[in-house]
């Protein structure tokens, strides 16, 4: 990001889905020391790492199909039946194509036509995270 000071965002999570502060801290230390001893970016700027939280953006292929059955917001690069936003429930996958239900149809958006996409934050979302949540507490080992 540009402005009077560049920012590196980084937003990170693990394969689970999972991070948390402490984890984003730790890659933040091991971001600093590659930065550090590697130099790959010139001048001054500021390193944010974040995780997707639970709203979160959709932005490979496999998001779909990990997020199917909850809602999202898709902008699209050129409209498809007169629309370039779909508000709906994802439903999956059809090889390259996003399937979601809006408006009581069906749609099959090709990946590559989503310019934007994140999840809408509902119930049924927000108890999935909890759950999530739970059960990395509950496979963190304690020392």
């Amino acid at each position: 990001m540009g402005g009077q000071t560049k920012t590196l965002q980084i937003m990170a999570e693990r394969p689970d889905g999972t991070m948390n502060v402490e984890d984003c801290a730790r890659l933040s230390h091991a971001l600093l020391d590659f930065i550090e001893r590697e130099d790959p970016l010139e001048g001054d700027y500021e390193l944010e790492v974040s995780s997707p939280g639970i709203d979160r953006p959709l932005t490979r292929l496999a998001d779909f199909a990990r997020w199917a059955g909850h809602e999202a917001k898709l902008e699209l690069h050129a409209a498809i039946d007169g629309r370039k936003r779909f508000r709906g429930k994802l439903l999956g996958l059809e090889s390259q194509d996003v399937t979601i239900e809006a408006q009581g149809q069906r749609y099959a958006i090709p990946f590559k036509q989503i310019a934007e996409a994140k999840l809408v934050l509902t119930d049924a979302l927000i108890a999935e995270d909890l759950k999530a949540r739970k059960r990395a507490e509950n496979d963190t080992p304690t020392n």
